[in-house]
């Protein structure tokens, strides 16, 4: 196993607030590869019994395929020995049904315009979700701050109401830039119902809000995630949100 993803591994902070889905398992694979397992090989050994798809050396993917279609077609995840498709494979494990989904759209996609150049609409938009997206469940005050990029009542004068609030982190990329946490980090995020308790539950529910026509509009909203109250402590510290460069505001306000 390479040096530099075992060092990389090490680096997990499983104790960060947006690896609380994934803290039940990512350690124990970690631990594993750490080991000398090759990524696909741990990601494997955490599947539960009857798996939506396998994970396999990324030398199995037929060179001049596709590797949404491959996916499509053999239940099979390509997996280099990185940390980006470590998280990629942490997501599968906690979202099968949703990123089943989204792969069947992005299949579907190929097939019908091939391999583009430049995505179209809908796979631009699929393609932003699963490397940076994220699922929040709030009260609707929340929501209309946010939409406003109102920082100083989504994050300072609404605090008290993120007790009611869920941030769920989707993004296999987002997770891995958090790695190494800085203020700028970004997810696009999609909004889901209060009612929603647990990750087997929004995983069910996700999959089947992912439909074509409204996805391709990208029906998401920017949200600085270390602006979230308890998830950094250096958004305790006044003066946090006044920096315009991360908590930017609305561009008629600009």
């Amino acid at each position: 196993m390479a040096a530099g993803v075992n060092h990389a591994l090490e680096a997990i902070d499983w104790s960060a607030p947006w690896l609380e889905p994934f803290s039940h398992v990512g350690p124990q694979m970690a631990q594993q590869v750490q080991g000398g397992d090759p990524v696909h090989r741990a990601l494997q050994a955490a599947t539960l019994p009857g798996p939506v798809v396998r994970f396999v050396p990324q030398s199995e993917l037929p060179g001049g395929t596709a590797y949404e279609q491959y996916i499509f077609d053999t239940r099979r995840v390509p997996t280099r020995d990185n940390l980006h498709d470590f998280f990629n494979g942490l997501v599968w494990l906690q979202f099968p049904h949703t990123k089943r989904r989204l792969n069947q759209l992005q299949a579907q996609a190929i097939a019908a315009d091939g391999v583009q150049a430049v995505r179209g609409p809908l796979r631009d938009a699929l393609t932003v979700f699963d490397e940076n997206g994220a699922v929040l469940s709030a009260p609707p005050a929340l929501w209309a701050a946010l939409r406003a990029r109102d920082w100083q009542a989504l994050f300072v004068d609404l605090r008290p109401l993120w007790r009611e609030a869920r941030l769920v982190l989707f993004g296999h990329a987002l997770l891995e830039k958090l790695v190494s946490p800085r203020k700028p980090m970004v997810a696009h995020v999609y909004q889901a119902p209060l009612a929603i308790n647990s990750i087997a539950n929004l995983d069910a529910w996700l999959a089947q809000a992912v439909q074509p026509e409204p996805w391709a509009a990208k029906p998401f909203t920017p949200l600085p995630v270390l602006g979230v109250p308890g998830w950094w402590p250096a958004n305790e510290v006044p003066g946090f949100y006044g920096d315009a460069q991360v908590f930017r505001p609305p561009r008629a306000a600009r």
